[in-house]
């Protein structure tokens, strides 16, 4: 529960993190590196920088992530139908989205749409090459499906 804004970080470091929604340290042990470096603005140097800091806290960057993913869909799937779920259990591919977002959604490691649904619309534009036209694309093909992303 340690915020980041404790220590001493670069300000492109910082100001990333806050875009990314990375409050803690424990988001950043929830978080991969993949998924930090495809955060515009955010680098290898930026990384090395996140990284030494956790290890004098004896913590490793995504350390946790597997468990953060568990999380999202744990009692969040509950909410949802039938219909709902099975659409969210679906892989990435069968929304045939165009290239570009099909290639932003693999450097994400988004493989289903319920993977795709536990991200704001916010955390997407934040990722390299994903402009408003891909969001607008993949709103329409959740739409199709009766799904949203969080936060839509």
């Amino acid at each position: 529960m340690t915020p980041v804004t404790d220590f001493e970080l670069s300000v492109r470091s910082r100001n990333c993190l806050r875009k990314m929604n990375i409050r803690t340290l424990g988001d950043l042990v929830r978080t991969t590196e993949a998924t930090l470096l495809n955060s515009k603005n955010f680098g290898e140097t930026s990384l090395q920088e996140i990284k030494e800091l956790l290890a004098t806290k004896g913590l490793q960057v995504g350390t946790l992530a597997e468990e953060g993913a568990a999380s999202r869909f744990g009692a969040d799937t509950e909410e949802y139908s039938v219909q709902e779920r099975a659409a969210m259990a679906k892989p990435i591919s069968d929304l045939n989205l165009s290239v570009r977002a099909r290639k932003c959604m693999a450097r994400l490691g988004i493989n289903s749409v319920g993977d795709l649904i536990s991200h704001t619309p916010d955390q997407l534009l934040e990722v390299k090459n994903f402009g408003v036209t891909s969001l607008t694309e993949i709103r329409s093909k959740l739409g199709e499906a009766g799904l949203k992303l969080k936060g839509d």
